[in-house]
């Protein structure tokens, strides 16, 4: 199976992990992968594959410009590989001014959407950002929420990202892109993880091999990863944040958010958060 594996999620909901794990079962190797050298592409928003590809610095353009070059970029990397490659992306599926989707089907193999309960994405976003909880909730509602956004004056390291709210972006990919999705939700890679990651490497065109899907598993553990980060650093973390590998746990919300903060996100969120098992009928978490 040809064409770009979409690892594609909203922020903090296991992306790094899930590729950590890919590059863990591809080695297939007794010491664990390099949190700073897994496999697959950059990420999908990276401005030097932008440059290299359009052969204009992204620097030269105003974002609605960028947008129309975007599904290019991708029709040239789908066109340059002939196994399954894997690119992160956090952008929510969308069109450009042109009608254009930006993730093209013909440059895609298969969709992996991660999805994290928001009670949980909140405050770990919060300490990635190096923002208060309040801000991040009130970002999670918003349609018009944009990663690296253009000021103007500054330029980003990556390219701009519409998030849109937390549950338009899970709806633009399971819904809207028709695209062939494969929904994972993060509680899953946790709980019951054998199943879940054989899941993903049947999905993602390789070969099932239980045994390196488990011994991958147990490279992939979270204290795996903060003890690489305590030691050698990862380039992934924003240099206002802390650590990049926070917590990793289920219902660490209940630590972390006040009654209110609660009650906001399931405002916002009640339908996607109902409809993908975060809450119950009675509005109760389950998580």
């Amino acid at each position: 199976m040809g064409g770009i594996v979409w690892l594609a999620s909203y922020p903090k909901s296991g992306n790094t992990w899930l590729r950590v794990f890919l590059t863990n079962y591809l080695h297939d190797k007794d010491d664990p992968a390099d949190i700073n050298d897994l496999d697959g592409g950059p990420i999908a928003s990276a401005r030097d594959i932008f440059d290299r590809v359009i052969g204009v610095e992204a620097s030269d353009l105003f974002p609605e410009e960028i947008d129309r070059f975007r599904p290019a970029v991708y029709e040239q990397l789908a066109a340059e590989i002939d196994k399954p490659y894997f690119m992160k992306v956090h952008d929510a599926w969308r069109r450009n001014a042109g009608g254009v989707p930006l993730f093209p089907a013909t440059t895609t193999a298969v969709v992996i959407y991660l999805i994290r309960n928001p009670l949980d994405v909140a405050p770990s976003f919060a300490h990635h950002q190096n923002d208060s909880i309040d801000k991040v909730i009130a970002d999670m509602a918003n349609e018009e929420e944009t990663l690296a956004r253009f000021d103007g004056e500054r330029l980003a390291r990556q390219l701009h990202q519409r998030l849109f709210s937390w549950s338009s972006h899970v709806r633009s990919w399971v819904d809207e892109s028709g695209l062939p999705v494969h929904v994972v939700r993060y509680e899953d890679m946790s709980q019951t993880p054998e199943e879940t990651f054989t899941g993903i490497v049947r999905t993602a065109g390789l070969p099932v091999e239980p045994e390196r899907v488990r011994e991958a598993i147990a490279l992939s553990r979270f204290d795996r990863l903060q003890a690489q980060e305590a030691e050698e650093g990862f380039k992934e973390r924003r240099p206002e944040a802390k650590s990049f590998f926070r917590k990793g746990k289920i219902g660490s919300w209940r630590e972390d958010l006040t009654p209110d903060q609660v009650h906001r996100l399931i405002e916002d969120h009640r339908a996607v958060m109902r409809r993908f098992g975060y809450l119950t009928a009675a509005d109760e978490p389950v998580y």
